[in-house]
């Protein structure tokens, strides 16, 4: 029996460059890293409502301008979207409202990340947050080394409020490679006492430039240890940069995974990937 199973599940049109999503049931929660909106799709009736996150919201936006939301995560009653903080106009936190998806705060990090660059040694071109994960103890955020360091690290910061106030600790990681280019972290969940990553492979050494898309990896970190569990290449071709929870069982767990294909066209797919959990040995 194979490891794992990938399947195109539908197509989303609207939305374009997927980068982070939330399952709960039957809706998508979805963020684009050129649009300043969070998207609620409805699987039942396929409608699609759009949400702001920042005044004047817009899609589609210029690279040198858009606020690059790469992260979200959701706990108790609020959603948080975070930027990526690769450039100065991507230092934002938006809280918003899981009833009515409306803003509750909105917060600059920017003195955050350079704490985070600082406590990792990343120099602030290779700084580049895509996945994040609240708990309501917890703050986990990952760190893509697609830079010319290539750091991936996954901070870790105990606390409720994502503050400077509190303490950091940094796990650097050593992931495979695809076609002899390093994959780098782009999403991260938090399941039981495991936590489940993505990772691309991409041929640049830049956080802010685009390169070939050599495929992508699902990968486990155990939560006590903070050692990674096993790796497992998924696609050759796919930019996958979001991770969501479907389905879970003893045997296996299904995910939800969007892909960013990095144009201006606005569709996205969705993909399931089914994983069986005794796939559990590095590859």
């Amino acid at each position: 029996m194979e490891k794992f199973t990938l399947e195109q599940l539908f197509r989303i049109s609207g939305i374009g460059a997927a980068s982070g999503l939330i399952y709960k049931d039957n809706v998508l929660l979805i963020i684009g890293d050129n649009s300043s909106y969070v998207y609620e799709y409805f699987m039942d009736s396929q409608n699609l409502k759009r949400h702001p996150l920042l005044e004047n919201p817009s899609e589609n936006i210029l690279k040198k301008e858009k606020p690059d939301f790469e992260a979200i995560t959701t706990c108790g009653h609020s959603i948080y979207v975070l930027g990526s903080g690769s450039t100065e106009k991507r230092n934002k936190m938006v809280q918003i409202n899981v009833a009515d998806k409306k803003i509750v705060a909105t917060n600059d990090i920017a003195d955050l990340y350079t704490i985070l660059q600082n406590s990792a040694e990343i120099k602030a071109e290779d700084f580049n947050i895509e996945g994040a994960i609240y708990n309501g103890k917890s703050w986990y955020l990952f760190n893509r080394g697609n830079g010319s360091s290539n750091k991936n690290i996954l901070f870790a910061l105990h606390g409720e409020l994502l503050t400077t106030q509190l303490t950091v600790l940094s796990y650097a990681y050593q992931l495979p490679t695809i076609n002899g280019v390093q994959t780098s972290f782009t999403d991260g969940i938090l399941v039981e006492n495991t936590i489940y990553f993505l990772a691309t492979a991409e041929d640049t050494i830049s956080t802010y430039h685009d390169g070939e898309v050599l495929g992508s990896l699902i990968g486990s970190i155990d939560l006590k240890t903070m050692r990674i569990k096993f790796t497992k290449k998924i696609s050759d071709s796919h930019k996958f940069e979001g991770l969501t929870v479907y389905t879970h069982s003893k045997e296996k767990i299904e995910f939800l995974l969007c892909e960013d294909k990095d144009t201006d066209i606005l569709e996205t797919d969705i993909y399931k990937l089914s994983l069986d959990l005794d796939c559990a040995t590095i590859n």
